[in-house]
């Protein structure tokens, strides 16, 4: 039995809607998640990150275990009291940062071995030494196993050898954690864009056994068009009485791609990184502030919106600011597209509550295309 109950409230196609229910409140499927890197959403208060809808927020354990330390977040009362986030909280593995960020990695069996991008000290993490970091030391709710993640595009041998690994460490990880009440294990799917690997991948999985299960190794290289084929066979390997999490996407195309596919929880720093750049989300594609042609709009970015940033402040003085490099711009635009990204969610949530999820993704198709403005 999962710890956290799962249910499925509609479906529409392979879309669903659900609830998961955790200690620390009811996270609402199709859920997106903010991503809280270093113990804070880039920009934002957690009030602000709470005022736009978010059920849950993620936490990385790389970057907490280097700095602070996780030893640190735990004498000061866990992840929750050191953020003041009272709501669930995930927590990714440590792995990508690993293989992305540090200076030199090393990847055995038993472990892989680091230099943090910080200071060059040498760090060990292992499937046990994550699951020890991201349960007992900083408390999360959903725990992410220890995975080993490769770029693509990648040879057929070496995605199998790193699914393999992975699936091997999954088992470790589950060992380490145990069984428990109040809190969840998601295990992570690997396998590159080959079925047959995603297959084997998910079929190890199921002989583990998680509370939760996520497609990993996507949005990292592959595009658009190739991850699109992965979802269409991939999240229906994974069971359906469980949360389907698929890690680090990302564009709102992506996101109602994935949803009209079967999956449920998201995940992606892109709407606080594109508000500290000038770019907010809507409903017809991104824009640019930095564009001249905003200047002296006065229209907000969204009069429709509850949220302050989006409702009430000009499209001139968000484009003054951005031009201006004042941090306010950079904190508003980061609130509007998070606010804009939990709309995204609860609309596709109404739609497969009414059975027009496909309806719904056409029509939202076609106005990001239409509507979307990158240029300076």
């Amino acid at each position: 039995m999962a710890a956290f109950p799962f249910t499925i409230g509609a479906t529409d196609g392979k879309a669903r809607t659900g609830v998961l229910a955790t200690p620390r409140g009811g996270i609402r499927t199709p859920a997106f998640m903010p991503v809280g890197t270093a113990g804070t959403v880039k920009a934002l208060t957690v009030e602000q990150v709470a005022a736009t809808g978010a059920d849950i927020i993620l936490g990385n354990t790389y970057h907490l275990m280097l700095r602070p330390t996780a030893e640190r977040v735990r004498r000061l009362g866990g992840l929750h009291r050191f953020m003041r986030w009272e709501r669930p909280i995930l927590t990714d593995s440590g792995g990508f940062q690993v293989m992305s960020l540090s200076k030199i990695s090393k990847v055995t069996e038993e472990a892989v071995t680091f230099q943090s991008h910080l200071d060059g000290s040498r760090h060990r993490l292992s499937p046990e030494r994550s699951m020890e970091i991201q349960a007992d030391l900083l408390g999360s709710d959903i725990v992410m196993q220890l995975d080993e993640l490769v770029a693509l595009p990648a040879t057929p041998e070496r995605a199998a050898e790193a699914m393999r690994r992975s699936a091997r460490w999954g088992a470790r990880s589950r060992a380490a954690f145990g069984m428990r009440d109040a809190q969840a294990l998601f295990g992570i799917q690997q396998g590159g864009t080959d079925e047959a690997l995603r297959r084997e991948s998910a079929e190890r999985m199921l002989e583990t056994g998680f509370d939760g299960y996520a497609i990993g190794g996507l949005a990292v290289g592959e595009g658009h068009q190739a991850m699109v084929e992965v979802l269409d066979f991939a999240p229906s390997m994974l069971p359906a009485d469980r949360p389907r999490y698929l890690m680090g996407v990302g564009k709102p195309i992506d996101i109602v791609e994935a949803v009209a596919r079967g999956v449920d929880m998201f995940d992606c720093v892109l709407p606080t990184r594109s508000g500290r750049h000038g770019q907010a989300w809507t409903w017809d594609g991104p824009i640019n502030l930095k564009n001249a042609r905003f200047a002296e709009d006065e229209a907000p970015l969204d009069p429709a919106s509850d949220v302050p940033a989006s409702r009430d402040y000009s499209k001139a003085y968000l484009h003054h600011l951005v031009k201006a490099n004042e941090i306010l711009g950079q904190v508003l635009l980061s609130w509007h597209n998070l606010a804009f990204f939990q709309a995204l969610m609860a609309e596709m949530r109404g739609a497969i509550s009414d059975g027009r999820m496909e309806a719904f993704r056409r029509s939202f198709a076609a106005r990001q295309r239409s509507g979307s403005d990158t240029s300076e």
